[in-house]
């Protein structure tokens, strides 16, 4: 990709691996999950290894009902990438909430603090930048409540399903939302005036409302059928070449932010260094075969 382009479309290196926001039907120990990620301990969350390539994260703090603290943020970011740096060793993430609430509680006031304010909140929208800027695609799959931080967090996941009990809502708490629910449910939803009555009037949706309105693709009976969809999906996707995938998701959230003459623009620069891959002649001898993509040995990026 010439350097000239780099700068105004995303790069391989921003952007993201299949993951769901779900509940887990076993989970992997804290201890084991600093094991899996060194260097870092985890106080709001829960790791485990669903199988090859699809990694869960469940966000697990039940006596505070999910609350997002500072104990949430820094896993997810981390230094050098926190849990999305081991997500590009492994392929994939899922992100699982436990069953109950989970939203934004931190805030300070005064205009003497107004900078470190700033700050902190630009290194909590990286929290949930990060996820749209992973290579790899993410899935999340919600139960039960998705309030405040949690409609940020599932707006910058790629592919998003819940199930028949869960409900979405904006918090009425006397602040405007500022880690990227204003700024990504008008191109979600494609509805002006339904993101103003839901940010006006935080007007609580329950799932059949919320997939007419685009926020989710899929609705499912019951949490067991919503994870096991979404790890089908997540499975699906890591046995495709991680050339297309990556390359695809990379192209989709340049189109997200540009014009089509620019966005067709891209693909073609992009292509012509992407085609030349050796995974495309290993999935036509595939597809001759009569076989399936997880057939192929594809290489991991």
């Amino acid at each position: 990709v010439p350097p000239a382009l780099l700068p105004q479309f995303p790069s391989p290196s921003d952007r993201l691996g299949a993951t769901a926001l779900q509940v887990p039907a076993r989970l992997m120990l804290v201890e084991e999950a600093e094991q899996c990620l060194p260097g870092h301990s985890f106080e709001t969350l829960q790791v485990m290894l669903e199988q090859d390539h699809v990694l869960h994260v469940e966000l697990h703090h039940p006596e505070k009902r999910i609350a997002v603290n500072m104990a949430f943020w820094s896993p997810i970011r981390g230094k050098g990438g926190g849990i999305l740096t081991h997500l590009e060793r492994t392929g994939r993430i899922d992100l699982m909430g436990m069953g109950s609430e989970f939203m934004m509680v931190e805030g300070e006031d005064r205009a003497r603090k107004a900078w470190n304010l700033c700050r902190k909140i630009c290194e909590y929208q990286e929290t949930f930048s990060v996820l749209e800027k992973c290579p790899k695609p993410v899935i999340a799959a919600v139960h039960g409540a998705c309030v405040g931080a949690g409609v940020d967090l599932i707006s910058a996941c790629d592919i998003r399903y819940c199930a028949q009990d869960a409900w979405f809502q904006e918090v009425d708490i006397g602040l405007v939302a500022d880690v990227g629910t204003l700024q990504h449910l008008p191109k979600i939803m494609g509805s002006w005036s339904l993101v103003n009555e839901l940010a006006f009037t935080t007007h609580k949706m329950m799932a059949p409302e919320v997939q007419s309105s685009s926020l989710v693709s899929r609705v499912f009976a019951d949490k067991e059928m919503l994870l096991q969809r979404a790890l089908e999906a997540a499975t699906t996707i890591a046995a495709r070449s991680s050339v297309a995938v990556q390359g695809t998701k990379v192209n989709l959230l340049c189109s997200w932010d540009h014009p089509v003459p620019k966005s067709l623009r891209y693909v073609a620069t992009w292509n012509m260094s992407m085609l030349q891959t050796e995974d495309i002649l290993k999935s036509v001898q595939v597809a001759m075969e009569k076989k399936g993509p997880e057939d192929v040995p594809f290489s991991k990026l």
